[in-house]
């Protein structure tokens, strides 16, 4: 039996070989002449020559082999809406939409902009681009009309797919008046807007002769059938824009042949889902995960995927249990924020339903601390796989790929890079860090299959941001640091922007973070450094109490506080004690779950927070506002 190391070790040192065997996963149109290109580094073309097709491999050859198997199951709590789709009732949904786009004038290479809820067009829409060779480019439907503007802008699609509403929390979020403002701002605005009308926005504002109702051509396309476009492994599938991102976005550009190949190897892997069971993701289609993962991934591997619109809390806290219950969910993937809010719920809802079929469950996006891995792990009672990635990578960096070996997990660590990836931790100046050793995480190139080619018509941008930490060697920089244990284990400290300078001594937020939730009474905690005259940066927390009493005198707050630091200087030194440790109710996060640390810190130096539509709960803010007395 292959061990987990040898396996990786096979990955690296005998790349082609590797790769050819994961290609054979996925099916191709035109067999690959080359498996990896590297002559124009650190640009790299997997799988030279073939040709092939992400929608005909996620959707066509399932329909073929098994038409009514469940492939789309669509469940809105906002809207109580659940609407169960076989991988044939699929692709004649896709093909419907495809003959919608080429109706419209959309060719191979033509961009299309989805500004869509979590509502199952929204799958369609990315499917149908897939299958005629047009590039899509998502933008999270929760973007203000400036930030959807700067991707048109930078995208230049000649059609835009949105919706007259989303639904948050029981109430209608309005998007068309945001889509004609960003068309209005834009400077190349699309030719035509193709709108989905979920009767959730009465009289919305229709602009003639640009907009399109989805109803009405879906009706006349009914019977249409749109064959595949074959295309050649390197050309793009989509365009995702970076988060956090200022001035002109950064467009990650994936290729097709070697998205395909990553994400079928990481579901055999990685995710060990099998064809005929569910995968349920809890984030959104704006984002990597939802594009991986909720989409393609679990499609490509025929298995089936849930698209979900609604929080974890609604209708109550075992929302999300009820439905891994109901659909026999065998993969679940989430993020540390929700396991967190979870946590602060009657523990109740995790016994009240049969998770007996969930195998593992899934978590990233963020660094999770152990306290709520050990947490989760404890209450669900199977593996919870702490992974590490990023939208540049499309893909697991760091994980255990339990379908090879079943290693031990090591809580709150995405423990061992994933086959593919030759990951190291390097000093900043080039050097390699040793073990126990603080780094900056890198990738010795080329970049493994599923990564980014490049930015979209950007070459310059994609060899300056990602590869100009180190000059020699060139490195793949993450911007991230993570630390190496004895057994190889790796943790992720944070960005290496969110590394603090006191007085020379570098702390990563991360680690205070996690001292500061060591302590029992803290629910949640989120530390910036803030610009100090005398050490240069000071770190700062803001925490939320397990139970308010604790802090419901001035009393009470004071003496936590001082509690709360004496833990840090217990487990980190007193060095790494925050300046102040700030009581507030809840942290400010965007609507997928992502906490906004950049506002945070703008707020306590003073500065302007920023773009703040993507925000859930904008109380969260003014509350932070209030202990600065800003």
């Amino acid at each position: 039996m292959t061990t987990y190391k040898e396996f990786h070790k096979r990955s690296i040192e005998d790349r082609d070989g590797f790769w050819k065997e994961q290609s054979a996963l996925i099916d191709w149109h035109k067999a690959p002449e080359q498996i990896c290109d590297y002559s124009r580094p650190p640009f790299v073309k997997w799988f030279k020559g073939g040709e092939t097709n992400l929608c005909y491999n996620a959707v066509d050859r399932h329909a073929a082999k098994r038409p009514d198997d469940k492939a789309l199951i669509y469940i809105s709590t906002e809207t109580n809406e659940e609407v169960v789709y076989s991988f044939a009732q699929l692709q004649r949904e896709v093909e419907r939409m495809a003959a919608i786009y080429q109706d419209l004038g959309v060719k191979k290479g033509d961009r299309v902009l989805i500004y869509m809820p979590m509502i199952a067009e929204a799958a369609f829409a990315m499917l149908a681009c897939a299958r005629i060779g047009a590039i899509h480019s998502v933008v999270f439907g929760g973007f203000a009309s400036g930030s959807l503007a700067t991707r048109i802008d930078d995208a230049k699609p000649v059609l835009m797919v949105s919706s007259d509403a989303g639904m948050r929390n029981g109430k209608a979020v309005p998007y068309k008046h945001l889509v004609d403002e960003a068309c209005n701002i834009a400077e190349f605005p699309p030719r035509n807007v193709l709108i989905i009308d979920r009767g959730l926005d009465k009289g919305f504002p229709k602009v003639e002769g640009r907009d399109v109702d989805y109803a009405t051509l879906r009706a006349k396309h009914m019977d249409a059938q749109v064959p595949v476009t074959w295309v050649e492994s390197s050309e793009p599938s989509y365009i995702l824009y970076t988060s956090g991102t200022t001035g002109k976005p950064k467009g990650v550009q994936r290729d097709t042949g070697g998205y395909a190949v990553a994400l079928a190897a990481s579901m055999k892997h990685i995710f060990m889902g099998d064809a005929g069971e569910t995968m349920f993701s809890t984030s959104d289609i704006g984002w990597v995960v939802g594009h991986s993962y909720i989409v393609y991934g679990p499609l490509l591997a025929g298995v089936a995927t849930i698209m979900y619109e609604g929080t974890p809390l609604r209708p109550d806290a075992g929302v999300w249990w009820s439905i891994v219950e109901k659909y026999k969910v065998s993969v679940m993937f989430s993020a540390p924020t929700a396991v967190r809010v979870l946590k602060k719920q009657d523990p109740a809802f995790l016994k009240k339903y049969d998770l007996s079929s969930l195998k593992h469950l899934f978590l990233a996006g963020e660094p999770l601390d152990e306290t709520s891995h050990e947490w989760i792990m404890s209450e669900l009672g199977i593996p919870v796989i702490d992974n590490y990635w990023q939208t540049e990578t499309g893909w697991p960096i760091l994980a255990i790929c339990r379908g090879v070996e079943d290693s031990k997990i090591k809580l709150g660590s995405p423990a061992f890079p994933v086959y593919g990836y030759d990951l190291r931790l390097f000093r900043e100046d080039g050097s390699e860090a040793g073990a126990n050793e603080k780094g900056i995480v890198g990738i010795v190139p080329p970049l493994p299959p599923g990564c980014l080619s490049t930015v979209w018509g950007q070459d310059e941008r994609f060899v300056s941001t990602y590869f100009s930490t180190f000059a020699d060697p060139v490195i793949y920089s993450s911007s991230d640091w993570g630390i190496r244990d004895d057994n190889g284990y790796y943790t992720i400290l944070g960005r290496m922007d969110d590394v603090i300078n006191v007085a020379g001594h570098r702390l990563g937020t991360r680690e205070i973070e996690e001292a500061v939730q060591a302590h029992p009474a803290i629910a949640e905690v989120a530390v910036v450094g803030v610009a100090d005259s005398l050490k240069g940066q000071m770190p700062m927390a803001f925490a939320v109490v397990k139970d308010a009493a604790t802090v419901d005198t001035e009393e009470k707050r004071v003496a936590l506080e001082k509690d709360v630091m004496k833990k840090v200087d217990s487990m980190l030194g007193a060095i790494a004690r925050p300046g102040r440790v700030h009581f507030i109710a809840g942290l400010p996060k965007t609507r997928s779950g992502k906490l906004l640390r950049r506002s945070i810190q703008a707020l306590a130096e003073g500065r302007d927070p920023g773009d703040l539509t993507t925000i859930e709960d904008p109380t969260a803010l003014e509350q932070i506002r209030t202990v600065l007395g800003v």
